[in-house]
């Protein structure tokens, strides 16, 4: 009930307040009057016409997450989950180079297919779910996304594939080098997009990045002189940030031809267009197979270039970066010729009731593989699972992303002394086919998360690798802020812990700074009241359950979390016990204008 006679709008009582700037918590109130925080510390005897009860809980700033791929999502879904379930207010479109504008008339194929194949967001979803012909240019984009309401907020990066796909058209696509014509247009466009509202500009140079053809996307090959070029009209035209994945930063890729540039080649790059736009440069960096220590000599040029006029902001994630396989998404079975004949389209508890048969099973394990003419790299990816079949980790109810040796398809099997090919067949077609696997893409060499911890703390990184928006069928990281909390702040059994104020600060303060929003990211007086009331006993990431509700029927995978008392954005309660309100107080960032 509204108190009339309230000072505040909503006060938040007795919370563990971690304010986000790196220092230990405090209990204390809250209190928040017109969007913004009026009263922070102590005990407020003020009445509030709202109120929370935070007695054991902790109240922090809203997330800020930097990497989400929402550009298709934002057409059609004012919640932007997963990200919003978990407790993020403020989110970064535009990352990795890809996005959809500018986007020139005739080529919105084009653009759809460079997402599917590099995002693994169905096409289908895309063609049917972003309006195609509401906008041409990026201030277009953003002119369209401006007025309409979400439960969060979120800024946007130009992508380099987009603008290379607008001045270059065909010769983007054969990678053709961008003539001192090509430069001198895309600057012009990357300036116009900062002054228009863009946060950053993005680029991806991993050939792992691929359209649903199997091409590498435009942009992955361009040369020095055009990536300088494009970083300095970006800062001109009031831009924050550059954000890149490098040629090399997830693996060597000699399934795909191998990469074309190496490590040092790419840091050297990123340093030279950091110090060029006096921006900094975001990047992402995790731990590969094929370099398992070669993240520690990143983190360490990043720390000896900051201190010679660059800003290389090293981005890493909070837990491994896992693929996931499941009859609900990508598994070692589905190009199999029976499968693919007989079973694909089939619901999935009747294909996985079909797949138990003993008949079928046999025919499906000894069948050779079908790949469709159209493989993206996820496709391809999953073809190869079986070579890796003993490297995948069962995810019970309770999994925690910090599985022991024992949960391995290969631990399984050697126990139960059965071929682990099979012992993966079972697995995935059990309970109805709603269990999967999980396989470490990164992060988890040495068979533990010590390393992630390493990166955590370093001070020169920042959080993020979320993808709530992308690789919906494969990888399911949105949970990521989440997990950084709990497992990390909480619940760690295997290694030591990190400090709740220095998770929170890095994943709200420090990432608002990075792309130039200094009205959010703390508990202080005048600062925007975008907040998390979180329940530390009640946190939790669930398995992940398939759902079929993109556009067209597309489907994705999602985790259930709980644990989030409350979140409240500009003042406004958007979450209750870990349910939507229905409140879109959230709106479109827009950089220069705004």
């Amino acid at each position: 009930m509204s108190n009339v006679n309230s000072k505040y709008d909503l006060v938040i009582r007795g919370g563990l307040l971690v304010d986000g700037t790196g220092a230990a918590g405090t209990v204390g109130d809250l209190a928040i009057a017109d969007g913004k925080i009026a009263a922070v510390g102590g005990r407020i005897d003020a009445p509030g016409a709202e109120s929370i009860d935070a007695d054991g809980a902790l109240v922090a700033p809203g997330w800020v997450d930097v990497h989400t791929h929402y550009d298709g999502q934002v057409a059609w879904d004012d919640k932007l989950d997963p990200a919003f379930s978990n407790g993020s207010t403020t989110l970064m479109l535009g990352n990795c180079g890809v996005g959809f504008a500018p986007c020139p008339k005739g080529e919105e194929k084009t653009l759809i297919e460079v997402m599917e194949g590099v995002e693994d967001i169905p096409g289908a979803a895309l063609a049917e779910g972003v309006p195609w012909g509401a906008w041409e240019s990026f201030g277009e984009y953003l002119d369209f996304l401006e007025d309409r309401p979400y439960a969060v907020d979120f800024g946007t990066q130009l992508p380099h594939s987009a603008l290379r796909l607008q001045v270059m058209r065909d010769r983007a696509l054969r990678h053709e080098d961008a003539t001192a014509d090509d430069i001198m247009e895309m600057s012009r466009l990357v300036e116009q997009a900062a002054r228009d509202g863009a946060l950053g500009f993005s680029t991806s140079r991993t050939i792992f990045h691929r359209n649903i053809d199997g091409e590498a996307i435009p942009g992955t090959y361009a040369s020095e002189q055009e990536l300088v070029a494009l970083a300095e009209a970006a800062a001109r035209g009031g831009g924050a940030v550059i954000e890149a994945i490098m040629s090399s930063s997830i693996g060597d890729m000699e399934f795909l031809g191998g990469e074309r540039f190496d490590t040092e080649h790419e840091l050297q790059l990123l340093a030279k267009m950091s110090r060029a736009s006096k921006l900094p440069v975001t990047f992402t960096t995790v731990q590969t197979p094929d370099h398992p220590e070669e993240w520690r000599e990143i983190l360490d040029f990043a720390s000896r270039e900051n201190t010679q006029g660059a800003i290389m902001r090293p981005q890493v994630a909070s837990r491994p970066i896992a693929l996931l396989s499941g009859l609900c998404g990508y598994h070692a079975f589905m190009h199999r010729r029976t499968y693919v004949d007989e079973l694909a389209s089939l619901p999935i508890e009747e294909r996985a009731r079909r797949m138990r048969d003993p008949e079928i099973k046999k025919r499906i394990l000894t069948d050779a593989d079908i790949m469709p003419a159209q493989a993206g790299a996820m496709e391809m990816l999953s073809a190869g699972f079986l070579m890796g079949a003993g490297a995948f980790y069962v995810m019970p109810d309770d999994y925690d992303y910090e599985p022991t040796a024992d949960m391995a398809l290969g631990a399984i099997a050697e126990r139960e002394n059965r071929d682990v090919v099979e012992v993966m067949y079972d697995y995935l077609t059990a309970n109805d086919g709603k269990w999967f696997l999980s396989l470490m893409g990164t992060n988890y060499a040495g068979g533990n998360l010590d390393v992630v911890g390493e990166m955590l703390r370093h001070p020169e990184t920042i959080t993020g690798l979320a993808d709530g928006g992308a690789h919906v069928n494969l990888i399911c990281d949105g949970t990521m802020p989440t997990t950084q909390l709990k497992h990390w702040g909480y619940s760690r059994t295997r290694g030591d812990k990190i400090p709740v104020e220095m998770l929170v600060e890095k994943q709200t303060r420090r990432n608002a700074r990075l792309y130039g929003l200094r009205d959010r990211g703390t508990l202080e007086v005048g600062m925007r009241a975008d907040i998390n009331v979180i329940e530390p006993e009640n946190l939790a990431v669930m398995r992940p359950v398939s759902h079929e509700d993109l556009p067209a029927g597309g489907s994705r995978l999602l985790q259930p979390v709980s644990g989030y008392l409350a979140t409240v954005l500009a003042g406004v309660v958007t979450r209750r016990h870990d349910q939507d309100t229905g409140a879109r107080p959230g709106r479109l960032l827009r950089g220069s204008r705004g």
